[in-house]
């Protein structure tokens, strides 16, 4: 297991953001880089069509299966041969923007409000501003699942001091979250032991008695939750009304009720929180008519998507979690066709 080393890590996880958005000062290669955009939006450099990226998330979560079934759908039926998507794994929401920043990958999945940071220098992207991205499509909501086993008599959050915590990898929107979450109930660094786990490894920490708590942003229901549910008995922590006004006023999550029966060992309500999942797409190396083909078949050929929020990729959520970002020109493109943007 990965645990986290308090000031050193984060100085270090500060360091390769850095160095993978650039260093915030090299201003000149900034503009450069920007020079080199057309100013109708378009990419200015090549693509490899038949090598292209999709970054998801740890192969344990929910972005990794169904970022393969996406890239699957597109390249069964976008009408260009050329194009093949590879899902990879990733560290998930932050790594992406900073991995479609660098050039490394071209697409990638993303909770929203990491993408509103990414583009005004906030959050994980303290000081780094990255602005070669584009929104091109609502995916799924995510939901805050606080998982922990139903022996353990944790009543709250707070009553999580001292454990072992799986925070969710770095760089992701489930460790952001999570860190927040966390903060809400008076517990900051030091106050607990963190992992920096995909939901895959911190179900078997939970299963294993290694772990004492999960946080996964993840679709509702998901199958390592289930899975987990059949080798040890566990239950769902729910947040108070005094965490949620407290993440509220401080993010731009919200609040959701996870219904009762949501899962077989699930009899009552859990209070949490959720935001969107999104798909981002490189401005300087999807062109317009590109990134229209990939958004017109993701959408369009939805119904290929076999994981189960695919549900969730359809026309009528296709503008949630775009607020205050930037559209994709292609995708920009095909909303306008399909009658959703002014």
């Amino acid at each position: 297991m990965k645990r986290t080393t308090g000031l050193m890590t984060i100085a270090l996880s500060g360091t390769l953001l850095l160095a993978a958005c650039g260093d915030g000062n090299n201003n000149g290669e900034n503009e450069n880089n920007a020079a080199n955009n057309n100013n109708n939006g378009e990419a200015a450099g090549d693509v490899d069509l038949g090598n292209m990226q999709l970054g998801t998330g740890s192969t344990g979560g929910t972005y990794y299966p169904l970022g393969q079934e996406i890239a699957t759908a597109v390249n069964n039926n976008i009408d260009n041969d050329d194009v093949d998507i590879s899902a990879v794994s990733s560290g998930a929401s932050v790594d992406n923007i900073a991995n479609i920043n660098q050039g490394e990958i071209e697409l990638g999945m993303s909770v929203h409000l990491p993408a509103q940071d990414a583009l005004t220098g906030d959050g994980d992207f303290e000081g780094v501003e990255v602005d070669n991205f584009g929104f091109m499509g609502h995916i799924y909501p995510e939901v805050m699942q606080i998982v922990v086993p139903q022996d353990a008599g944790y009543e709250s959050v707070a009553d999580l001091e001292g454990e072992s915590i799986a925070v969710g990898p770095p760089g992701s929107g489930t460790q952001a979250a999570a860190e927040l979450i966390l903060e809400a109930y008076g517990l900051e660094e030091g106050d607990y032991e963190p992992y920096e786990e995909g939901f895959g490894d911190a179900a078997e920490g939970i299963q294993d008695g290694n772990i004492d708590a999960s946080f996964g942003l993840l679709g509702l229901p998901n199958s390592e939750i289930e899975g987990l549910h059949q080798n040890r008995e566990i239950e769902l922590l729910g947040l108070t009304d005094e965490g949620l006004d407290y993440i509220e006023e401080n993010s731009g999550y919200e609040q959701f009720e996870i219904e009762a029966d949501s899962y077989d060992f699930q009899e009552d309500d859990v209070a949490a929180i959720t935001a969107y999942a999104i798909l981002v797409g490189s401005t300087d190396t999807i062109d317009e008519d590109l990134g229209y083909e990939i958004t017109k078949t993701m959408f369009e050929h939805s119904e290929d998507i076999q994981h189960p929020q695919g549900e969730h990729v359809t026309l009528d959520n296709a503008l949630n979690g775009s607020e205050d970002l930037p559209m994709h020109p292609g995708a920009e493109r095909y909303f306008e066709e399909e009658g959703l943007l002014d």
